[in-house]
């Protein structure tokens, strides 16, 4: 077959996996599995557009950072590190698989009054119980290190330039689904529009082509489009699309260093871009939204973007913005938490879903936590039940503090 050829319908009509989604989550799941030594099983990757358009992996702003408040999360980001800063080795040492750079200009939150602050600390020491070398600032010791804010409103922030900032999350998305496509891993451009499930197992999905095709163990890796996934199933996930800008622009005055990925109290967070700087958030009105609602809102920039980064960093007053874009984050409404395991009433459905925006940055620790669950029926390198479906069935959330 050429490359690029698309393919529609698969080669067989079993399969021991089916992953529905082939975005970044969906084919780290597909590499993960296709090198696992205890595996030795089919996998079909069924994706709705193989150019991924409008995937939350294409508008990703592809940054990683162990600064979260609670234990697994920052474990899940530490073997991210790890994965990256290894990628070649890990993808197993071919000379023409690149190495991934990891650009640590770090994060720095800032908080505007107590509560946060309070908020920050409790944060602070849980990530250093767990070897993150993360920092509490006073306002004077941010000037001193980055006189360029303005802090009169700032009560102290949290920060950590040690493997926190932006990496080439695409190159190592592409490789993967080069590599698991060479280890025997089926994609097919489809779409799923039903899933058979006969008490409690999942058996087969439906192909918006009219194929069924049965199936051991089905993987909903579908983003945004995870409820709707989840209820082909006949169960619920509270995950909804959200819309997320982001606007790149160049400054008249550029900074005299490194700027790290700052997440002001009004939301907005801003951050080097190579030349140029990045800046993204959400709009203040954050409703769910229908999965093809891109319509870019260009007073959002006017209104809270630019005076909230021309405010922090009085040198971003004169700015052009040189390239705008919106995307979706696939966020969990009850903690803003991935979710990842099976549902015990379809135990053989598995859910990797409700990243709410850190899917990137979490995608080797899920992709690995996926194949184990399907090679051995648990979690093995990394303990992730703490972010289970069982949660989700008694809400009880787990809340994640930190997000962006």
């Amino acid at each position: 077959m050429k490359p690029g050829t698309i393919t529609t319908s698969s080669k067989r009509m079993s399969y021991d996996v089916i992953i529905i989604g082939g975005a970044v989550i969906g084919s780290a799941s597909a590499w993960f599995l296709s090198t696992n030594p205890d595996f030795d099983g089919t996998v079909l990757v069924v994706e709705r557009d193989p150019t991924y358009q409008w995937t939350s992996t294409a508008t990703t702003n592809s940054c990683i950072r162990k600064q979260f408040s609670n234990a697994i999360n920052v474990r899940i980001s530490q073997f991210g590190v790890e994965f990256i800063k290894s990628f070649r080795e890990q993808l197993g040492g071919d000379e023409a698989i690149p190495e991934i750079a990891l650009d640590s200009y770090g994060y720095l939150f800032l908080a505007g009054n107590a509560q946060v602050a309070g908020t920050l600390r409790e944060n602070q020491a849980l990530q250093q119980a767990c070897g993150v070398n993360t920092r509490i600032m006073t306002p004077e010791e941010i000037a001193d290190a980055y006189p360029f804010y303005y802090l009169d409103d700032i009560v102290l922030g949290s920060h950590n330039t040690e493997n926190e900032g932006y990496f080439d999350g695409n190159t190592m998305f592409e490789w993967w689904k080069r590599k698991a496509r060479q280890n025997g891993v089926e994609y097919i451009t489809n779409e799923v529009v039903g899933i058979g499930r006969a008490g409690k197992h999942v058996d087969s999905v439906r192909l918006k082509s009219g194929e069924v095709i049965s199936a051991g163990k089905i993987i909903n890796a579908s983003g945004p489009r995870a409820a709707v996934t989840a209820r082909m199933a006949g169960v619920e996930l509270p995950v909804e699309a959200r819309k997320r800008y982001t606007f790149v622009f160049d400054a008249q005055t550029r900074l005299d260093r490194d700027l790290p990925l700052t997440i002001d109290p009004t939301g907005v967070h801003v951050r080097n871009d190579g030349a140029y700087y990045l800046c993204g958030g959400p709009p203040d009105d954050d409703p769910a939204v229908e999965f093809d609602d891109f319509e870019f809102d260009h007073s959002v920039w006017e209104e809270k973007f630019w005076p909230a980064i021309a405010t922090r960093i009085p040198a971003f007053e004169a700015v052009k913005v040189v390239h705008s874009w919106i995307g979706h984050y696939a966020y969990n409404v009850l903690d803003q938490n991935a979710v990842i395991g099976a549902h015990p009433e379809a135990m053989n459905f598995i859910f990797v879903n409700g990243f709410s925006g850190h899917g990137f940055q979490q995608s080797p620790a899920m992709g690995r936590g996926v194949s184990e669950l399907v090679a051995y029926g648990e979690f093995r390198e990394l303990d992730l039940s703490p972010l289970g479906y069982e949660r989700i069935l008694k809400n009880e959330p787990f809340l994640e503090k930190a997000v962006i």
